[in-house]
């Protein structure tokens, strides 16, 4: 188990080491200088660059920059000289993984309820309708239910504020727009994985001695049925991530997606390295944790990893 550990924080690293490499030579090549502005001229625009190092050749640049990233220093960002990298993420992060955070916690919690009330129901009606009602909001995308939903419940019945993360009624639309297609994705999976659970041996024999239907899925079934929706919390945590990049831009709050979007609006090179690498770190951490602790609950997870 420890060696597959240490594989996987190896891995991380090395993951790390090409989206930062990589996201340093693309976003070279977006037209335009991060200092070109309307009524700026050459000379200063070139000036300007001469002092940051943008004029030095592209190998030294990205030495330079991969130097300071491996002692913890992200650069100042070009668009606002007097704020470092780190201030910024350290002011738009909190905003964003609270939106994130409330959104994986409604899409478990409604998920793995529908999913066990797709289960448990002996209507087909029922089961119909919670599919139907899932597929309905997996194919509609964020950015479009953060706007329908905006456009109805703000703007025409004003039930809710329109913009700003400030109170529990602000984080109501942007969490319900961002949390549709996880919730639907975990609703499936409990779903499907409950009724296989429920045909096994081991149920039966418990209906057999007379258990509840109740009390054989949420004290024997769910735990096994629930492994798969484990899985998928890494991932969706990170979709939580950087989907809401879009959810950010429509309810005006500034967390990280807003800040990636305007840094690439404004060419800021280092804010964009910095944004992308302090994601890809959360999102690598968090299917390391997600990976671990399925392999902690799971014995034949360990048993397999130990034949490894």
């Amino acid at each position: 188990m420890m060696r597959y550990t240490w594989k996987r924080i190896l891995t991380g690293i090395v993951s790390l080491f090409l989206l930062a490499t990589v996201t340093f030579f693309l976003v070279r090549l977006i037209p335009g200088s991060p200092f070109q502005r309307g009524g700026v001229s050459e000379q200063v625009v070139e000036a300007v660059e001469e002092e940051y190092g943008l004029n030095d050749p592209l190998i030294e640049q990205y030495l330079s920059y991969m130097g300071n990233l491996l002692k913890g220093d992200l650069g100042i960002s070009y668009q606002d000289p007097g704020t470092s990298v780190e201030e910024i993420i350290g002011r738009a992060a909190p905003l964003t993984v609270s939106l994130g955070l409330s959104a994986l916690i409604v899409s478990v919690i409604v998920g793995t309820g529908c999913g066990v009330f797709y289960a448990a129901s002996e209507k087909r009606a029922v089961k119909k309708v919670i599919g139907s009602l899932g597929m309905l909001a997996a194919g509609i995308p964020g950015f479009a239910a953060a706007i329908l939903l905006l456009m109805v419940f703000s703007v025409k019945l004003k039930w809710f504020p329109s913009s700003g993360l400030f109170s529990f009624s602000h984080y109501i639309l942007p969490v319900t727009a961002l949390s549709l297609y996880p919730t639907a994705v975990i609703t499936r999976m409990t779903g499907h994985a409950l009724d296989e659970e429920m045909a096994k041996d081991y149920v039966l024999f418990a209906r057999a001695k007379g258990l509840k239907k109740s009390r054989i899925i949420f004290t024997h079934a769910l735990k096994n049925a629930w492994f798969p929706v484990l899985n998928y919390i890494g991932p969706a945590s990170a979709f939580l991530l950087t989907g809401s990049f879009a959810i950010e831009s429509v309810f005006t709050i500034p967390g990280l997606g807003r800040e990636f979007v305007m840094s690439i609006a404004n060419r800021d090179y280092t804010l964009i390295l910095g944004l992308t690498v302090f994601m890809g770190t959360v999102v690598i951490l968090l299917n390391l944790l997600t990976d671990l602790l399925g392999a902690w609950l799971d014995p034949s997870v360990r048993r397999a990893y130990r034949k490894k």
